[in-house]
């Protein structure tokens, strides 16, 4: 009698289990990601002259309607980091209106088309990652929410860099040593392609 209860209860302890995971699944950041880019795109942002200024966001938000939205905000270093930080979060609709107001007293925003959006980060991605930059964490998973979306249907051309070259310049938040780090990586690059040439 004593085992079967032991049985039941490790039997329920595993549907329950499951069920866990199956929740942690269904709420986990790929998933979300997943869901929201079945979505109509809503808007599509991003910083007028980031390629000249070297740093700027883009804002994909998906939803619905307009009034419930889901959006990967990409944090871009076009002189040589790439993607330097990424996030995904859900807003409704007057707290993303107002997100981006508050953005846009501080950072000319314009919209594009994201074919474009997509094909910049593809490109940017594999140039960064060229000098020795991988993208932010996360990255690959909140790119996906651009779904259906080609980079292939854009043939606009990107030139990254500053003046043909890498040029690193420290952000706000980095340490002394990261900031010396990333330098390094820069100046390695620079000199191994003055060698190779």
């Amino acid at each position: 009698m004593a085992m079967k209860r032991a049985a039941k209860a490790e039997r329920r302890k595993a549907i329950i289990r499951q069920k866990r995971k199956a929740e942690f699944l269904e709420s986990s950041l790929p998933e979300r990601v997943k869901r929201a880019a079945s979505t109509p795109i809503q808007y599509c942002l991003l910083t007028e002259r980031l390629l000249e200024n070297g740093s700027g966001i883009l804002v994909l938000a998906r939803g619905a309607t307009p009034h419930h939205l889901a959006a990967g905000i990409f944090m871009l270093d076009s002189f040589s980091l790439g993607v330097k930080d990424v996030s995904f979060r859900h807003w409704d609709g007057d707290e993303f209106a107002a997100s981006m107001a508050s953005l846009g007293s501080t950072i000319e925003l314009q919209a594009v088309e994201p074919s474009f959006a997509r094909k910049l980060l593809c490109e940017l991605t594999a140039w960064a990652r060229t000098i020795g930059f991988a993208p932010a964490p996360n990255f690959a998973v909140i790119e996906g929410l651009f779904g259906e979306v080609t980079a292939e249907a854009c043939d606009a051309a990107f030139q990254f860099g500053h003046e043909g070259k890498p040029l690193y310049i420290q952000g706000l938040h980095e340490s002394p040593q990261q900031a010396h780090r990333r330098l390094e990586t820069v100046q390695s690059y620079i000199r191994a392609t003055k060698s190779a040439a």
